[in-house]
């Protein structure tokens, strides 16, 4: 499918300590470095082989559980629904790393085993040092009050649906080959979005098989491929992609990891979107189509539009809620909703 999808823009010769992360990301659109961590000893590991990847890992590892998703065969490595929709294709538990690796050589040497990972383990917990030893942190970034979080994903062969994140995402592929598949946010309602909750990992997927689309289900699907952009990364290669991008990753060899950072541009006293959504839903959705279009054009006004031509005409001392916000008149409009939602 990879050639019949535009190429995410690459950039090579840049190493991993001189990307200029927020400036990727205020472009808009994704950006692949390649070999940005060539010179990473994991990096270096993997490239010789996935037992000396997984032994560099193992000098690292701590005693905390890692937990681990596992779908069986049948399902080819795509973690999404069971058939009824009440549930997953997979089930979950807790190994140590060393029983994680035991795990994945057993299932690799069939031809056609269960497919086994962890997702979003936090680094420093999970295997501390690795961060400062391989310099893998930013410390040239400027990512305001927003600390990074870093996350590392292991596994073999699998495939994380198509879905997005609420947060700017850095993604280093540390060992094996995998592919990203990206939409931009406006193809939403083309991609078919799953339920609210649960989800299978956390945030809303696309209902579409995007490796086997049914068109005659799914007749939009195709606008959305016509967006789409696809991104190869191999061991050292580093994509960078704004929040709420979506996207499909596939894992392609028998050890694959990626180390992620997730980080929010807005002040970390800002709320998440998601409880305006769901609140939306509540009190907008089931409105007279009238009354939604007039609101529109209120939210657009005081929410989407320029901040400064709800408040610039009004004395200063009027202004409240339509003031930027900081932390304290935060927790203050927070605590107002709340005595309005406790009616």
């Amino acid at each position: 499918m990879s050639n019949l999808l535009m190429q995410v823009e690459q950039s090579s010769g840049v190493s991993f300590a001189e990307i200029d992360f927020n400036r990727v990301i205020d472009q808009g659109a994704p950006r692949l470095f390649k070999g940005a961590l060539n010179e990473s000893e994991f990096v270096q590991s993997a490239k010789q082989s996935s037992k000396a990847a997984m032994n560099f890992l193992a000098s690292f590892a701590s005693d905390a559980p890692l937990v681990y998703y596992r779908a069986e065969a049948n399902q080819a490595g795509r973690f999404f629904y069971n058939d009824e929709l009440n549930g997953f294709n997979f089930k979950t538990g807790r190994y140590s790393f060393d029983e994680f690796c035991q795990s994945l050589e057993q299932e690799n040497a069939f031809a056609a085993g269960d497919s086994i990972y962890v997702g979003s383990a936090e680094l420093e917990q999970h295997f501390p040092g690795l961060i400062k030893r391989d310099n893998l942190g930013l410390p040239n970034q400027q990512f305001g009050s927003s600390t990074p979080l870093i996350g590392i994903w292991l596994g073999n062969k699998t495939t994380a649906v198509t879905h997005y994140d609420v947060s700017n995402n850095i993604a280093a592929c540390m060992a094996g080959k995998r592919r990203f598949t990206l939409f931009p946010p406006d193809q939403i309602a083309n991609l078919y979005p799953g339920p609210l909750e649960p989800t299978p990992g956390g945030q809303v997927v696309s209902m579409v098989d995007l490796n086997q689309p049914d068109h005659k289900r799914f007749v939009n699907f195709k606008t959305a491929l016509a967006h789409a952009q696809v991104a190869d990364l191999e061991p050292g290669d580093v994509l960078v992609y704004p929040a709420m991008w979506w996207h499909q990753v596939e894992a392609f060899d028998d050890f694959n990891v990626l180390i992620n950072y997730w980080w929010n541009s807005s002040d970390a006293f800002i709320d998440d979107p998601m409880n305006t959504l769901l609140h939306g839903l509540l009190s907008l959705r089931d409105r007279p189509q009238h009354e939604k279009d007039a609101w529109r054009s209120v939210f657009d006004y005081y929410v989407f539009g320029e901040a400064r031509q709800a408040r610039e005409h009004l004395p200063e001392h009027t202004r409240g809620a339509l003031n930027t916000f900081d932390a304290l008149s935060a927790r203050r409009h927070r605590a107002k909703l709340l005595n309005k939602f406790n009616r």
